[in-house]
């Protein structure tokens, strides 16, 4: 990169080659789309035999190769636009030093010398700036020693050894611009060598081999790409792209988007747009649809047991989101990934629409996995599907966007010492986002929002409640087998104590959980003396001052919420289901069908039907 090039560099070329890829990409898309909707359904309904599953089967080839088209094009749009926009503010300053040279009458070589005059006079002398390194006693610097010539050196000009700091241009009052202007020019190709590089290197691992096959390793390889091209615009991401802002800013950004720009970022950019807070779910879904056969691509490359048990919970999604049910509220992925335990967000019924959206949050031994997949989507499907009996515009989601403890709850009695606030305090931040994305992109002026939290998740839920402000945009909170929520009262959690709704089983160890002090005491040691001794958790209770480990228990009178009727639930190992099978049972109409009702009717707004229980 030297200055003529960076000159005569158009960025708007490259922008326009962007714009090129991403009108193919755009047709690859609405061609595989045409293959799966319409070529494949006709076919499929009009022939029979062998012939006609060969050519469903060349068919499906040919919509995985214009899929990989469409995500491969729209990764290169993405990675032109970026530098298109990246090279021009180092273009812009290096035409507006030339520009200053010009108008000073300062000559500027090929290699960036500054030639200025001698003293006062107006004729030019042999006296060259190239950017601030000595090179010798003529006045002349280069690119290589700026610190030289600058704060390093007192501003001192030290041409060479034998000059004791002297500036041999002092009272020359050219010297100092034409240095501004050569440091301007120097700094400018610096920068454009560093963009031109990282840009370049990742459109060389675009490159695709002639006749490429598509098939799981191409995709594992793509996967890489989305990360490459991310990796190398990440300033440019950071300088358009609201990441540091509030959710309704980034809603108030995505809608000044045109049509083309916002599938510019949802194409090349996949894994930040589908898991960006403040963009609307439908565009969050598609993105993530993309992203999350992205990640089973990449995970399906690697063996390590982590990978392979997320690997398992990212199939089980998407052959759920493949294969809705149209009886069930249609699915949402609004977020996935593969950081920590892994991150997924499904929501049932679209929660921009609705009037009324709840966002769950599941709690001890939650990680992405095959029963994360089955069991806690299950419970956000059957509360929409429950809630929408009582108004049709309601939505639920399981939220997944932290690292729960990875202690299963039958596993707490006897590991009561790594139970910490930690993972719920850090989780609670990303909750509380999570949260004002769906108060900023919900249609309904004002929409009614309900958090709810299970178990350990109860406590990240009221951590997010206790921070300034309270959750964002939530009207109604439900707590589930909650261990305590790190507030003494109802009211610290920022909504009212009539808002405020708690399910507590009689039969679930996890909400008789002993305070720290019972359990220096021996009660820990008590609920774990085998089946007998675990089932005797009521006593314990009662001999308590109404705290759990986390604060005082939600169910209490001196908490102070609305205890709503739960089912007791089967006893802990006595009716032969284990330590903790009344703790699952919450949102399940088949096992506690007055609990599910209560928590559908709440999310519904209809909380003043609830039935109520007695506190403890």
């Amino acid at each position: 990169m030297d200055i003529k090039t960076l000159k005569e560099l158009e960025p708007t070329e490259y922008a326009e080659a962007a714009d090129a890829y991403r009108a193919v990409s755009d047709a690859a898309d609405e061609s595989r789309e045409r293959i799966d909707k319409q070529i494949t359904k006709a076919m499929h309904a009009a022939n029979e035999g062998e012939a006609a599953d060969a050519a469903q089967k060349q068919l499906k080839k040919l919509a995985e190769n214009f899929h990989y088209a469409q995500v491969e094009c729209g990764l290169v749009s993405g990675a032109l636009n970026g530098f298109a926009t990246e090279i021009a503010a180092p273009r812009r300053r290096l035409i507006d030093a030339l520009d200053d040279a010009a108008s000073l009458g300062y000559p500027v070589s090929a290699d960036g010398d500054v030639t200025f005059p001698a003293g006062g006079e107006n004729k030019l002398t042999g006296d060259k700036i190239p950017g601030g390194t000595a090179v010798g006693n003529n006045g002349m610097f280069g690119p290589g020693n700026r610190a030289l010539y600058g704060p390093g050196a007192n501003g001192l000009y030290t041409p060479d050894a034998g000059t004791s700091g002297i500036d041999i241009h002092h009272g020359n009052p050219h010297h100092a611009k034409a240095q501004d202007i050569a440091d301007r020019i120097a700094h400018a190709l610096r920068e454009a060598t560093e963009i031109d590089a990282r840009y370049s290197e990742a459109l060389g691992k675009l490159k695709a081999a002639p006749g490429l096959s598509v098939n799981t390793r191409t995709w594992a390889d793509v996967a890489s790409d989305v990360d490459t091209v991310s990796s190398a615009a990440s300033e440019y991401l950071r300088d358009t792209i609201p990441l540091d802002k509030s959710p309704a800013d980034r809603k108030e950004w995505w809608d000044s988007l045109s049509d083309e720009e916002r599938n510019e970022y949802r194409i090349a950019f996949p894994e930040i747009v589908g898991n960006l807070d403040g963009i609307p779910a439908t565009v969050r879904d598609e993105a993530n649809r993309e992203n999350l056969g992205l990640l089973i691509a990449k995970l399906e490359g690697q063996h390590d047991e982590k990978s392979r048990t997320m690997l398992d919970g990212l199939k089980s999604i998407d052959q759920q989101l493949r294969n809705q049910d149209p009886k069930s509220p249609p699915m949402y992925l609004l977020g996935v990934g593969d950081e920590g335990n892994g991150r997924a967000i499904v929501s049932y019924g679209n929660p921009d629409t609705s009037r009324h959206a709840s966002a769950y949050v599941p709690g001890l031994g939650t990680a992405l996995d095959a029963s994360f997949a089955r069991n806690d989507l299950k419970r956000a499907r059957d509360t929409a599907i429950d809630a929408q009996k009582y108004d049709i515009s309601s939505a639920s989601i399981v939220w997944l966007g932290y690292d729960a403890p990875q202690l299963p709850a039958d596993q707490v009695m006897g590991n009561l010492s790594v139970m910490s606030m930690s993972d719920a305090k850090v989780g609670a931040t990303g909750y509380n986002q999570f949260m004002a994305g769906i108060s900023a992109t919900n249609e309904h002026a004002d929409p009614h929002i309900t958090a709810i939290g299970h178990s350990y998740g109860s406590l990240t839920v009221g951590q997010a409640a206790q921070r300034d402000g309270g959750i964002p945009g939530v009207d109604d909170i439900i707590l589930l087998g909650s261990p305590g929520t790190g507030a003494e009262r109802a009211e610290d959690l920022n909504i009212g104590k009539d808002h405020v709704f708690v399910g507590a089983a009689e039969n679930d160890p996890v909400s008789h959980l002993p305070s720290k002090k019972e359990a220096a005491a021996g009660v820990a040691g008590f609920f774990g003396g085998g089946p007998a001794g675990a089932y005797l958790f009521g006593e314990i209770a009662d001999q308590g001052d109404d705290d759990l480990w986390f604060g005082k228990d939600p169910a209490s009178r001196e908490f102070g919420a609305r205890r709503f009727v739960v089912d007791d639930g089967p006893r802990p190992f006595v009716d032969g289901q284990g330590a903790t099978p009344a703790h699952s049972n919450y949102f399940n109409p088949e096992k506690d069908l007055e609990s599910a009702d209560n928590i559908a009717k709440i999310v519904a707004g209809e909380s003043d039907h609830i039935k109520v229980e007695r506190w403890r």
